[in-house]
């Protein structure tokens, strides 16, 4: 990722507070789904057609790599903070053009400043403002934990891509739910976009979809739920970062999450520098990192003083064992520490036969 794109993947630091922002939610690690009500426009009228766009922001590619490849991305290439946000957005078909690209300037996600978004996501919730009366739209915010926790299942792991797509598809059926008349449907692609294409056209038949790379920058509707998705995932990991801040009063931390965290991946230096300094040996980092990406294994495995811990078989019947048998300290270099007690052996005491015999 070169540093346009980084500054791009940066949030502003005045982003603004979209009400899909639901902060407890995003502390506590939580996956949610946040949707605006049905324009009145839409709502009057439910045989009124509609497109609808899809888009994502917080699992990008880096170093120039086409959307079409991201299959074989390695996670290291991408970034390792905060949440995944998919968005949808749909409005009548007729205001698709008028309003979106030639009115309000929606366009290709690297066309927009951070900051250019961020006033387009404030008009879009702002009531009385012809976007907030004639267009809908909703996220899904996938959280690190809830991403890091399905790709690191010990069997049947559930990679993103997956996870991506069933977002993108219950979005979708939600919509429908509320009775809003979608004829067509953009989606900048993840995966190969033919097979994902005939999987949406299976599950929504009487749609005409169409699934490509850089969606974004040929149809305003997905360049608009590009918009949704990337500003509140800049005020999500806003959220995430004031929170682990606030953890320990006596840290001393930048204000802003841009120099901190900066854009969150691991060709930011911000970004590394950050995990490097901020690793708990044993729990790693809080629910703002994706454990899975191997950036954050690698540094939890290979360097620090982080403690191994061997988890027991659940189909093995032996039980009796103290907690402290499945911590494996690596070996020490100081010969004052090789001669001590394991010093969480030492702190929980040892057992009363061991004691006497």
């Amino acid at each position: 990722m070169d540093s346009q794109d980084i500054a791009q993947e940066t949030p502003p630091e005045n982003v603004f507070n979209a009400p899909s922002i639901h902060q407890d939610e995003l502390i506590r690690g939580i996956s949610y789904t946040h949707h605006t009500s049905t324009p009145d426009i839409i709502k009057n009228d439910l045989s009124r057609e509609c497109v609808l766009g899809v888009d994502e922001a917080g699992r990008g590619p880096v170093l120039g790599i086409d959307p079409i490849h991201w299959e074989n991305v390695d996670q290291a290439d991408n970034a390792p903070a905060g949440p995944m946000v998919y968005g949808v957005f749909y409005l009548p078909m007729e205001q698709h053009r008028s309003l979106l690209a030639e009115k309000h300037h929606f366009d290709d996600s690297k066309v927009l400043t951070p900051q250019v978004r961020s006033n387009l996501m404030q008009a879009l919730c702002t009531s009385g403002t012809d976007l907030h009366e004639s267009c809908g739209w909703a996220t899904r915010v996938m959280s690190a934990r809830d991403i890091s926790s399905a790709m690191l299942k010990p069997a049947g792991t559930y990679n993103l891509n997956a996870q991506a797509m069933d977002a993108t598809i219950d979005l979708i059926k939600e919509i429908f739910a509320q009775g809003v008349n979608i004829s067509q449907i953009y989606v900048d692609t993840i995966g190969k976009a033919e097979l994902y294409q005939k999987k949406l056209e299976r599950i929504f038949p009487t749609v005409m979809i169409t699934v490509c790379p850089k969606a974004d920058s040929l149809y305003p509707c997905v360049s608009a739920a590009s918009v949704c998705a990337k500003v509140t995932r800049d005020a999500a990991l806003n959220v995430c970062y004031q929170s682990t801040r606030l953890l320990d009063a006596q840290a001393i931390a930048p204000n802003s999450i841009a120099d901190a965290w900066g854009s969150g991946y691991p060709s930011d230096a911000r970004a590394i520098t950050w995990l490097k300094e901020n690793m708990d040996p044993l729990f790693g980092w809080g629910n703002e990192c994706r454990f899975s990406w191997s950036t954050a294994k690698n540094m939890l495995e290979t360097k620090g003083n982080s403690i191994r811990i061997d988890w027991p078989d659940v189909n093995d019947d032996e039980h009796a064992r103290r907690m402290t048998d499945f911590y494996i300290i690596k070996p020490s270099t100081n010969t004052e520490e090789d001669e001590s007690e394991d010093e969480l052996a030492a702190w929980y005491g040892k057992p009363v036969a061991e004691s006497i015999f």
